[in-house]
């Protein structure tokens, strides 16, 4: 999905947002949104939003003005003991299901309103209830099903702290359904703190690393020595080498949307993901690129 003007003013609030995080001292955070502005002019807008984003390097014009490298740390830890709290009474409400993977995977885009980037708050409680009785708007679920029957390996790309949990419980209920476990699963997540997106940190406080048979590569947070770009050729290599592909939230829609082969999972929060998937925002979409 390429850059619309409208995702250059949304990272200036990002970015807003992230320093306000860090500090309360309104020179300090001037000086970050003046830097952010400052680069934004100096640096190309082609390509997609989070190439854009990279370029722009927000994380590293924080943590040179701040010296803080992961402005969302504490936040993350509270998505993930919220997600957490929830996790019994999830996994007895599929297990209750008339149709279990169904459930699963509504729960799991449900979990994408954990998006500090997109929302300053949310109630996770609430935004199931909702989702479950909304359902999908834009729905390949039976196509879903049956790639997760015949799949023998899964390549899953995260997306934010707190939702990890519920992509937990999917995997789970796909190996019920199932009836085996995926003899690989590749996990992927960023090599690097940005906004609230999952870093293996994360991954192991949730447990996500007990699955059976999981295994984890990471992706660039737009750091140096922190993965490859999700639009790479190795990361092109992975999704190749995998039998069924799940790619959660919007950032991995806005870079993979025009790959082949990859199902979809998002609650679309922005109008331009909104126009490019023709659909409102606040859709539920399980979306599968042909």
């Amino acid at each position: 999905m390429r850059v619309s003007l409208e995702c250059v003013p949304c990272m200036v609030k990002q970015a807003l947002k992230a320093a306000s995080y860090v500090t309360d001292d309104i020179k300090v955070r001037e000086r970050v949104l003046r830097e952010v502005m400052k680069r934004l002019l100096e640096i190309s807008w082609e390509g997609t939003p989070p190439q854009l984003a990279h370029r722009l390097g927000v994380v590293s014009i924080i943590k040179s003005i701040t010296g803080n490298e992961d402005p969302y740390k504490e936040a993350k830890k509270r998505c993930n003991d919220v997600a957490l709290s929830l996790y019994p009474a999830m996994k007895e409400m599929i297990r209750f299901s008339d149709e279990p993977l169904r459930t699963a995977t509504l729960l799991s885009i449900a979990a994408n309103v954990m998006d500090l980037a997109a929302y300053d708050s949310f109630d996770l409680e609430e935004t199931v209830n909702k989702v479950l009785k909304q359902g999908f708007t834009i729905d390949d679920y039976e196509l879903f099903k049956e790639k997760v029957v015949e799949a023998d390996t899964l390549l899953f790309f995260a997306d934010n702290a707190g939702e990890i949990v519920f992509d937990k419980l999917l995997i789970e209920t796909m190996h019920s359904v199932r009836g085996r476990y995926f003899s690989k699963i590749t996990y992927v997540v960023k090599g690097g703190p940005i906004v609230n997106d999952a870093t293996i940190e994360d991954v192991k406080y949730v447990g996500l690393d007990k699955l059976p048979n999981i295994g984890f590569r990471f992706v660039s947070n737009g750091e140096p020595g922190t993965g490859p770009e999700r639009r790479s050729e190795k990361v092109k290599s992975w999704i190749e080498e995998h039998d069924l592909v799940i790619a959660k939230g919007q950032g991995n829609y806005e870079d993979l949307s025009d790959f082949k082969g990859i199902f979809f999972l998002l609650m679309v929060k922005c109008p331009v993901i909104a126009r490019d998937l023709g659909v409102d925002v606040g859709s539920i979409v399980l979306k599968y690129t042909y």
